[in-house]
């Protein structure tokens, strides 16, 4: 798939452009787990192995950030060393993507903007540990992540663990399925919950052939939905950590958060910092991990498609 045309400054690094020309696999990434993630030197440590994972998946990685009014798809090594080590860079929402692209500001795209991004720059693969969602208590606060409606409206298929433990998982789902955004799970009958191998809740489908998830893909679109697939796949066993702790932990979190004031956008980082800490820093493990494997079944499915598309084409 050739790179589409935008009014939007879209700048794709050499290897991405190429790749894109050639209709070789390519898979979109996210740079706010560099910025707002883990502490320097471990951020750009991990974003090269979730790049390195998407490699051995069969594809080309894309890491895309925003930088000088344009949206950068592929970053490179210089990229990620400034992103992870400079302070300030701002996390850019799909609602922010205006503001800061108009400005010339920088900023470090979330799983939403990125779609955004990779639908501008002519990739229909996305790889990220977890989305976000339905929060908890939902029904009085309205805290639905962007993300959601992100599904809705981008034409890029989402290779994920899940969504976070901290959330409303069966609210979650249940808005997808409103939504119509089809999720399919491969290598589990359940939805699982980021770093927790399971939400409690069955998957609404599961595959386990590539080539099948990637003619799934191509249906959804031909079939004229302008949206989103959802493929979740699971923490390795190695990698999981125990739901019901996890879920103790949450509890806790969010009986503190309420006490110290916390909501909004703060809640998500506050709640993922208490449950690290409640674990003994398993989770930031976890997390690391989920990245790492989430990026390689993601370069396994866009190499798939990838091969559906041009025995087609």
């Amino acid at each position: 798939m050739s790179p589409a045309a935008s009014p939007i400054p879209v700048v794709h690094s050499e290897e991405v452009r190429e790749a894109l020309h050639e209709g070789r696999p390519v898979v979109a990434l996210e740079s706010n787990v560099i910025t707002h993630g883990l502490a320097y030197p471990d951020n750009a440590e991990t974003a090269h192995k979730v790049e390195a994972a998407v490699r051995k998946g069969g594809a080309v990685p894309a890491t895309i950030c925003l930088d000088g009014g344009a949206i950068r798809v592929g970053m490179s090594d210089d990229d990620i060393e400034r992103f992870a080590s400079e302070q300030g860079i701002p996390k850019v929402s799909s609602r922010d993507l205006p503001v800061v692209l108009a400005q010339g500001g920088r900023g470090a795209t979330t799983v939403a903007s990125s779609l955004v991004a990779a639908e501008l720059a002519g990739i229909p693969f996305f790889a990220s540990a977890g989305l976000g969602g339905v929060h908890r208590g939902a029904q009085t606060t309205m805290d639905v992540s962007s993300d959601l409606i992100q599904l809705t409206r981008s034409k890029v298929a989402v290779v994920c663990a899940g969504a976070k433990m901290i959330l409303d998982l069966k609210l979650t789902m249940e808005y997808l399925e409103t939504q119509c955004v089809p999720v399919i799970s491969t290598g589990s009958d359940d939805f699982p919950a980021f770093y927790c191998a399971s939400s409690g809740v069955r998957s609404p489908h599961r595959v386990d052939d590539d080539d099948l998830l990637a003619r799934i893909v191509a249906t959804h679109w031909a079939a004229g939905h302008p949206g989103s697939v959802v493929i979740t796949t699971p923490p390795r066993p190695e990698d999981a950590v125990d739901s019901a702790e996890a879920e103790r932990a949450i509890t806790e979190a969010l009986a503190q958060a309420e006490q110290d004031g916390v909501s909004g956008q703060g809640l998500t980082k506050y709640l993922m910092r208490a449950v690290d800490r409640a674990t003994g820093g398993r989770t930031a493990q976890a997390n690391m991990a989920v990245l790492i494997s989430t990026a390689e079944t993601g370069g396994r499915l866009a190499a798939a498609y990838a091969r559906h598309v041009n025995a087609v084409s």
